[in-house]
């Protein structure tokens, strides 16, 4: 195996325990690389390199247009890269190589895009309401932000951070998830050698509470970045209260994917199989919640099962493969759990309902793709995240009926609807409680377009242009042209 060391300060180095964790590949079930456990003092040492490179000539006396530069160049050689660092992640996280090559083909649209933001973050003149002054604005950076990311897509939704962070001319520390480091450890090479200053981009790996902690609550820590669990979210946005700072949370959803009865059938079944089966279930929009009008129910569902029990499921090294492994152990077994109590809450499982034994599947942790009938808004299938290959298949009368469905959880991260009304399909985007609604399809995203949740689903957004923001501050300058000071004990 392989053995990874921290990055920080521009360099490759042990962590201050000594101490190193096994990588497990989803596949075979069994380690893959060594990587560093960090702990506080690597935390320490990798925030104090960002603050000196945020105050450093070599980074805040570039040009916004030479930032942006440094980010194009960074965008070319993870294209020249994106197969190699694909697999890395298929290994690290399990998820079909298909699926992981495709997203880091794309990562560099990020680093192009807030590339071109960089040197267009423009401040303005205030006609204020005040004699003689000339009062104006300025963007300026936050300075040292904590960038967390989660096993599922590590080094997508890192990019979705490190673009416009450093685009706006703040450091990072990224803390990976302990269950997928490597592909961002050798992601963060490519930094230096795009010409990036030593410090700005450090990468601490470990667990929550041996790096996570002390990161967020570190004092030079300017801002957080977090993707991940509701219960990981609750605990940053805690922790970094006690320093009043800003955070931005992309958190779990419990996504509904709506089927009424005027849809292209065959097309809405194709939505729901993306939905909820293609990444295996491990992603935040899944859309584990079918809702389908009663009229085409018994039609809609039995075309799912169909197509669902016709998927290829095994080594996600393949590019044929269509259905891979959960990524851990306790998320299987977390998995299993949810499909047990389904099945005593009297839901019918229509398909799956276990572990997938195929030779095919090897000694990895793969569950069958499994769809549930009958189940009603109470039952915990319909109420909880699973994140796994899980699909809950309920019936609506009408659109306040499939409204009042889809609003009753207290997450709101995407929505589907399924409609050839296209007066039906607005109403529905406006009613649905969700940062991200598709018409007629699901899972799409774009560098150019904002993601982020509703109510427990998160806080803030990211990608789009006003992300860039996020990374931001606003000072106000105001100067008096006047020759007279007035009354100094009153407000001007």
């Amino acid at each position: 195996m392989e053995t990874y060391d921290l990055f920080i300060d521009g360099q490759t180095c042990k962590p201050a325990g000594g101490e190193y964790f096994e990588s497990f590949d989803p596949y075979t079930g069994r380690p893959w690389a060594r990587v560093a456990k960090g702990g506080a003092l690597d935390v320490e040492r990798a925030v104090q390199a960002a603050h000196q490179a945020f105050k450093s000539n070599a980074w805040r006396g570039l040009t916004a247009s030479a930032r942006g530069s440094l980010l194009r160049k960074l965008a070319d050689l993870i294209a020249l890269n994106a197969e190699r660092l694909g697999a890395i992640e298929t290994h690290d996280n399990g998820k079909l190589l298909a699926e992981m090559q495709a997203q880091v083909r794309y990562i560099p649209q990020w680093f192009h895009y807030y590339g071109g933001l960089a040197d267009k973050i423009e401040g303005s003149v205030i006609p204020v309401d005040k004699a003689k002054m000339f009062t104006f604005t300025e963007y300026e950076p936050l300075g040292v932000i904590a960038a967390i990311t989660p096993w599922n897509s590590p080094l997508l939704l890192a990019a979705w951070k490190l673009a416009p962070a450093l685009a706006a001319g703040n450091t990072v520390v990224w803390k990976p998830s302990e269950h997928a480091s490597v592909s961002s450890l050798e992601f963060v090479k490519l930094m230096a050698e795009a010409g990036f200053p030593p410090g700005v981009v450090n990468v601490v790996t470990g667990f929550g509470q041996d790096v996570g902690e002390p990161l967020v609550t570190h004092p030079l820590v300017a801002k957080v970045a977090f993707t991940g669990g509701e219960a990981g979210g609750i605990r940053v946005a805690e922790l970094a209260a006690r320093g009043l700072k800003p955070v931005t949370l992309e958190l779990g959803g419990k996504s509904p994917n709506i089927v009424f009865a005027d849809a292209n059938i065959d097309n809405a079944v194709k939505g729901v199989i993306s939905g909820i089966f293609a990444a295996t279930g491990q992603t935040c929009v899944a859309g584990s919640r079918l809702l389908v009008q009663r009229q085409v129910y018994d039609e809609v569902v039995g075309k799912v099962v169909d197509m669902a029990r016709t998927a290829r499921i095994g080594n996600p090294g393949e590019l044929t493969t269509q259905v891979g492994p959960v990524t851990t152990r306790a998320q299987f077994e977390k998995v299993l759990r949810y499909i047990d109590g389904a099945k005593r809450e009297g839901a019918s499982c229509l398909l799956g309902g276990g572990p997938a034994t195929h030779a095919e599947c090897g000694d990895g942790w793969f569950v069958q793709p499994t769809v549930f009938g009958d189940v009603t808004p109470q039952m915990q299938l319909a109420q909880e995240e699973v994140f796994g290959p899980v699909l809950a298949a309920m019936v609506f009368e009408d659109e306040d009926d499939a409204v009042r469905i889809a609003n009753s959880l207290p997450y709101g991260l995407a929505a589907g609807v399924w409609t050839e009304n296209m007066a039906r399909a607005l109403t529905m985007s406006k009613r649905l409680e969700a940062g991200t609604v598709w018409i007629n399809t699901y899972r799409a995203v774009s560098y150019m377009a904002p993601f982020g949740g509703y109510k427990r689903s998160g806080i803030g957004r990211e990608s789009g242009m006003e992300m860039i923001k996020e990374y931001l501050q606003t000072k106000c300058v105001w100067i008096d042209m006047g020759n007279e000071v007035p009354n100094p004990f009153v407000l001007r």
